[in-house]
């Protein structure tokens, strides 16, 4: 269990880093203002959650009184009640929000931590990734991105396609360049391994951010998948000096698509060792789906990961008021 600090009142950030912090999301706020981009807010507690197997999220009990107490959710992400205002006619839309994940506390991670989200009408993940690659040149002064495909870059660093792969090749590459002894494991969980130990190092030290597209079909998340051969999914991840620090989607509008991958999610849950506990699915948001999501793209970036990098901190609780143990 992480000590919590009882004795330390003062912030973990200096107030001039707070300051500095301020200032950078007033930028962010300037720079969708001047696309004439609405900002919004939606509930950070919910009656439902995310279901992907390796997103955990924070709960409550709500129990006024006289009334049956009921689990809810702290937000891994406000993507669900936005689509939401998408679906009802809101426009292209941004919001800078706190969000929750049960991941363990460290240099690169908070249970609560800031995140921006924003989502663009008639843009695909190509155009979107302008936007960002804008945003980034702004806030960190870098120059462009550097954009490769999953494809390419897999090819490169891994030497195979991992999109025609076999499991049994993937497996093996898993062996032999991160050197570990396993007897299985999932697809996903051996290009998750590869693209960690084999393909991010290569780009620690670059100058600029890299921008990562056209995943694989198995981890398409809530991005369409392209009727090509093999399927691609218009999906893409921003790295910067290590990190991971944002993921963006030619949104999936399909409702009944959407409900096959929520359930094979609980699925995944049930099937787990040990099992993880189901979640509701997001009735609603299939609901607004259903109703008409107009054609975007939309991205997710840790707004304490972009300050941390902006500011040349080296872990996060340099630019949190005050870091989870002193929280």
């Amino acid at each position: 269990m992480l000590p919590v600090l009882k004795n330390n009142w003062q912030p973990t950030a200096s107030i001039a880093a707070l300051k500095k912090r301020a200032h950078l999301i007033q930028q962010i706020r300037t720079f969708f203002a001047a696309r004439a981009v609405l900002e919004v807010e939606t509930p950070l507690l919910s009656h439902a959650t995310v279901t992907d197997l390796h997103v955990r999220s924070l709960t409550a009990t709500f129990a006024p009184e006289g009334m049956a107490a009921q689990t809810v959710y702290l937000q891994t992400s406000p993507e669900y009640a936005m689509k939401r205002l998408l679906a009802a006619g809101s426009g292209s839309i941004y919001q800078i929000c706190k969000a929750f994940r049960q991941d363990q506390p460290g240099v690169l991670h908070n249970p609560e931590f800031t995140l921006l989200e924003w989502y663009r009408l008639g843009f695909d993940h190509h155009a979107l990734m302008d936007e960002m690659d804008a945003l980034l040149q702004t806030i960190l002064a870098v120059q462009p991105a550097l954009r490769l495909s999953y494809a390419a870059a897999f090819t490169q660093h891994v030497g195979l396609d991992p999109h025609i792969a076999t499991d049994a090749q993937l497996l093996d590459a898993v062996r032999q360049r991160v050197v570990l002894t396993v007897d299985a494991l999932s697809r996903n969980d051996c290009l998750d391994i590869l693209m960690t130990h084999c393909v991010e190092p290569q780009y620690v030290d670059a100058p600029a951010p890299l921008f990562l597209y056209d995943f694989p079909a198995s981890q398409a998340a809530l991005a369409r998948i392209r009727p090509e051969q093999p399927p691609i999914a218009s999906r893409f991840e921003v790295y910067f000096r290590g990190q991971e620090l944002a993921n963006g989607f030619h949104e999936l509008a399909n409702s009944v698509e959407q409900r096959q991958r929520f359930e094979k999610d609980l699925y995944l849950r049930a099937a787990h060792h040990p099992p993880v506990a189901a979640v509701p699915i997001d009735e609603l948001f299939l609901a607004a789906l259903a109703a008409g999501l107009p054609d975007c793209a939309g991205v997710a970036l840790g707004v304490d990961r972009l300050i941390m990098l902006a500011l040349g901190a080296d872990q996060l609780e340099n630019i949190l008021s005050f870091g989870f143990a002193r929280s």
